[in-house]
């Protein structure tokens, strides 16, 4: 959890939320990350960008509907989550 603090240290609010709701209901698109966390659609653009930009977070396609994006973690975001919380146990 310590390293997720680094990179999400300087961060705003919204993308730390996004973030969380990324770690626990993930991989969402980005309607359903609106619906989780209550955010505007606009916000929760802004916050993946940020997101994106620190390489925590992956867009893929989503199959059922091309038209969505599918975010979800890097690997290796989830691998140092994995690690944290085994050390923490």
């Amino acid at each position: 959890m310590a390293e997720d603090d680094s990179v999400l240290e300087d961060l705003p609010p919204s993308a730390k939320l996004v973030y969380k709701v990324l770690e626990y209901d993930g991989p969402l698109t980005q309607k359903r990350i609106v619906e989780e966390t209550m955010l505007s659609a606009r916000t929760v653009r802004y916050a993946l960008e940020r997101l994106e930009d620190r390489g925590v977070v992956d867009e893929d396609i989503y199959f059922a509907d091309a038209r969505q994006s599918l975010y979800q973690l890097t690997s290796e975001t989830e691998n140092e989550d994995a690690s944290a919380d085994a050390e923490a146990a």
